[in-house]
């Protein structure tokens, strides 16, 4: 998963670029709107929501866009019915692509999503052509100088994780999503603070790409991550990590 985890880490360098231009806050306000719509607007009874919150909070989203997100969710105020729906298709190289999208016009946004996949050279697809490639799973990464790899090994696994490999820089602790809070709690409780942790679709095996085929998959996932009403975009693409980091500068 290194290559897959080198894109991530990479994405979330990009989220202080994001939260400036006020893009990466719309995206935390339509999820913890959503969440709370689907769950309730309780966070100790809607994992979902509470997730959506710390997360909104770790990237210091206002509280009053938190509450305001909450009470259009559970309908106590006014706003927009956001649509879950997912995308699937093929990047260069035949690597496959998921995007999960949140949004307020469905017609507009596949039209738009399947531009930036003809645009990039990709292949938009039909609903499930990739998705049994991946798995959905909580990751949650350490930074290797934050604990020793035994340490979080033990408290990991005996918190509920599956289980804790070497991506680059980082040590990764995955979880099914049912543990994800748990093994998350657990690990704050200890003082190990994560660098990033969330719950993602992780494909179960993945396509090396290099050259041009990583150059233009690279773009796609950028701008398919860039998109409005993108929530979160998945794929199964492996790149030397020096290359991505380059191309990704």
């Amino acid at each position: 998963m290194s290559g897959h985890s080198k894109w991530h880490s990479i994405k979330h360098k990009k989220a202080a670029i994001d939260a400036k231009r006020g893009k990466l806050f719309s995206k935390l306000i339509k999820e913890i709107t959503v969440a709370a719509r689907i769950g309730g607007g309780d966070l100790n009874g809607n994992p979902r929501l509470r997730t959506a919150v710390q997360t909104a909070r770790s990237n210091s989203l206002p509280l009053d866009n938190i509450e305001r997100a909450i009470k259009k969710g559970t309908g106590e105020l006014e706003g927009l019915a956001y649509e879950e729906v997912v995308y699937e298709g093929y990047g260069p190289g035949g690597v496959a692509i998921m995007l999960n999208a949140l949004t307020d016009n469905r017609n507009r946004t596949v039209s738009e999503i399947r531009r930036i996949f003809d645009k990039h050279g990709g292949n938009f697809g039909s609903t499930g052509c990739v998705a049994w490639m991946f798995k959905k799973r909580g990751v949650i990464a350490v930074d290797k100088s934050a604990v020793e790899e035994e340490k979080l090994l033990d408290l990991s696994l005996e918190a509920g994780a599956d289980d804790v490999s070497e991506a680059g820089d980082s040590f990764e602790v995955v979880t099914t999503p049912e543990n994800f809070e748990a093994v998350k709690t657990a690990l704050e409780a200890a003082g190990i603070k994560a660098t990033h942790a969330d719950v993602m679709m992780v494909p179960e095996n993945t396509v090396r790409v290099t050259g041009k085929d990583a150059e233009h998959t690279v773009r796609l996932l950028e701008e398919l991550d860039d998109h409005d009403d993108a929530q979160s975009v998945a794929s199964n693409a492996d790149f030397v990590p020096e290359e991505l980091e380059r191309l990704s500068a």
